[in-house]
Order: structure tokens, then sequence, then C-alpha cells
């Protein structure tokens, strides 16, 4: 089986799944959505079944848009979260500096109980944890979340593994060492009697080619390097989805299993209001890097077809994609999810001593391409030029 581990929402995350990654180790879909995806699973990978809890992050029991008019934003969350008893104290700020037992008890087992009950049985369910912000005032109720999974597993006889997700919501919170929280991690491992964990920074998108993320990926790796210190060498560790920083966590041996998206979202959303409209994206495999299909796209690969020889693989690649984007139609994601397969699959024959400097190759190659090529269009902002999004990236491959 391979590492990958992907993130399943839809039934077009279904067919993208069962097309190119049959092979996951394991397969991970949210209790929220499980009705529209259990059954269309493929029969090799595991399940791993995540409560959602994540998504009362932010969360407000009335909620009002620009002009003070209630809105219904997050309503399919609140349908799905307003079925475990407690919820509203859960996602109360006040409530979670002195969480009780008496609310958190119930809560962790009727959210931890509808994982168990879907069918086939998960191998791995989520512990309940709150996303990370940047005080201290969720320590407590996390702990205590913690600890009463581990008392759930008890009772239920649960054999499979529980994973703790630890999910960052600032960039401040990989930056800064001092609000890493990696000693919070490992306390919540322990109580909850975890043999995973799962990291996620919600807030990073690693194309996005700004300034910044130079540190923001070099924190991600520091606070991998910690948890490995921190955590029993068997513990699974698991990471993203991201675009880059899983494969570059998972090339250096940081991670077991890279979490990845399925020819869409490669960032993790904590789950609540409804996602905007996402942009029609393209591989552009020669550069390691998507971009937005659009007209400008295409007039730019029929430029950048006049500076490659013709013999040349990446000029193969574009001419390919010149056909695809020229189509004027919407583009479905199997060009984005084929082209990731491959590019996992050829790592993934590299042994795992040389895998790190390989990733650092790839997209040393992309970069180098990227500089002789024009500006991409303006719909890729800050990350216009070709080479930024490998360039940026393959910094932290060794």
């Amino acid at each position: 089986m391979a590492d990958h581990i992907p993130f399943v929402f839809t039934p077009g995350d279904c067919r993208i799944l069962n097309t190119f990654y049959q092979d996951s180790v394991m397969v991970r879909i949210s209790l929220q959505g499980k009705d529209k995806t259990v059954q269309n699973l493929p029969q090799g990978p595991g399940l791993w079944v995540d409560g959602g809890v994540d998504g009362l992050h932010g969360w407000k029991p009335q909620r009002t848009d620009r002009d003070g008019k209630e809105t219904d934003f997050y309503e399919a969350y609140d349908k799905y979260i307003e079925r475990f008893p407690g919820y509203e104290k859960i996602g109360d700020p006040d409530y979670q500096t002195s969480a009780k037992n008496e609310i958190v008890k119930p809560f962790v087992e009727s959210v931890l109980d509808e994982c168990f009950r879907v069918t086939p049985q998960p191998k791995w369910v989520s512990i309940p944890q709150l996303p990370m912000v940047n005080n201290s005032s969720r320590n407590r109720i996390n702990r205590l979340l913690a600890q009463n999974a581990a008392d759930w597993r008890k009772t239920r006889n649960y054999t499979g593994k529980l994973i703790l997700p630890v999910i960052f919501t600032h960039r401040k919170q990989v930056n800064l060492k001092t609000l890493r929280k990696g000693p919070l991690a490992k306390e919540c491992y322990e109580l909850a009697g975890a043999q995973g964990i799962w990291v996620a920074e919600s807030s990073l998108d690693d194309q996005e080619g700004s300034g910044p993320l130079e540190n923001r990926f070099q924190g991600l790796v520091q606070f991998h390097l910690e948890l490995a210190k921190l955590l029993p060498p068997d513990a699974i560790r698991v990471a993203g989805p991201y675009w880059g920083m899983n494969l570059i966590l998972w090339a250096r041996g940081l991670i077991h299993y890279p979490a990845i998206g399925l020819g869409g979202a490669y960032q993790y959303r904590i789950p609540g209001p409804g996602p905007s409209p996402a942009k029609d994206r393209v591989a552009l495999s020669p550069l390691r890097r998507l971009a937005v299909a659009s007209p400008e796209l295409k007039r730019w690969l029929s430029t950048v077809l006049t500076k490659i020889q013709k013999g040349d693989v990446a000029y193969t690649e574009f001419d390919e994609l010149l056909r695809i984007v020229g189509q004027g139609q919407p583009l479905p994601k199997n060009q984005v999810a084929k082209f990731y397969k491959k590019w996992f699959v050829d790592l993934a024959s590299v042994p795992h001593n040389g895998r790190a400097l390989a990733l650092y190759q790839d997209f040393s190659k992309a970069f180098v391409l990227g500089r002789s090529l024009p500006t991409l269009p303006a719909a890729e902002g800050t990350a216009r030029r070709p080479e930024r999004v490998a360039q940026q990236l393959m910094l932290n491959c060794l």
C-alpha cells in the first residue's frame, strides 16, 4: 500500500480516489459527510473517521453578516454538530477556560460513538480536539477532551487507533517557538493513550508564493522535528494536506504519511462555513505547481512553447496542457490528481534515505526551468513567477 492518505469529502472525491488512489494505506472521511462517501470507498485502504469537532473553532450560536442580519452561513455544520450534547459549551470560549467533565464527557462519548458506528468499522478515529490558538485558553478543554477519549476507548473496547489532531489556525503558531505547543500536544497524546498524531496548518497555502512563507515552512519543519523528539518512536505521524510541504516532511522522514487532496484543495479547511467557489486549476507538471485555468493561461502556454525545444519533456507536457486548457470547458480534477499521483510514485520509488535529495533535485529542476519562462497571468498573485513555488519549497527539502 502507498503511504499517502487522501482526505475525502464528496462523491467527486470518491471517483478520483477510485481512479488514482485505491492503493492508499488509509482514507480519511468526515463524520459529517459520511453518508455521501463511505459507500463509495475502495475496499483496500483502511478507514479513518474524523468527528469534525474543530469546526467549533470560531463557532457562535448567533451569527450576523456585515449588515447585522442573521445568516445561515454555518447552517449545515450547525445541523450536524447540534446532535452532540454540550456542543454549545464546548464551542464557547468563556467555557473553554474552565471546562468541567460533566459536559465534556458526554460530548466526547457521543462523538466517538458515532465515529465507531460507521461501517466498515474505522481503523483510526480522531480524538476530539479544538484547534490551537495563540494563548493557553484551550489547554484545559483539550486535555479533558483527550482524557475522555481514553476513557471511551476502555469502556467501548475500541481496538483501532486513536489519532490526535493538532490543528494550527495562525502562522505565528508555527513561526514562533513559544507558540508551537509541542509539549501540550505530547501531554494530550499521552492523556488520550493515542497511537498517532495528525498536524495541519489550516492557514497555510504553500503555493501562495509570498515572502513570509520561507519562515512558515521552516517553522513547520521545526515543529515536526520537535514532535519527533517528544513522541514515542512508534507514534504514527501524519501531516497535511498541503501541496508540497507534506511531501517534504515525508521525504525527510519526519512523518510516516502525507495527507493529500484529491485534485482540488491542497490545504486543510476547518469545517463550518461552506467553501468559497473554487477556481479551476491545472497542474503545470514541469514546474511542480498549480495555476488557474483561464484564457490568459492558454496564451501563456502558447508563448512558453516558443521558448522550449520540441524534444524536451517539458515541451510535450506543456503542449498537452495547452490542448486541455484550450477546450474552454470546466476542467476535471483528474488532470491534477493524475499528476500528483505520478509525482508521489516517482518519489516513493527512491530509497528512504535518498528521497529528500531527490525531491530537492525535483524542485531545483522546476526552479531552473521556471526562471527561463515569462511571468504567469495576474491570477497567480504573489506566485506569478513560474519558479516561485519550487524555489520556496526546495529550500526546505534538506
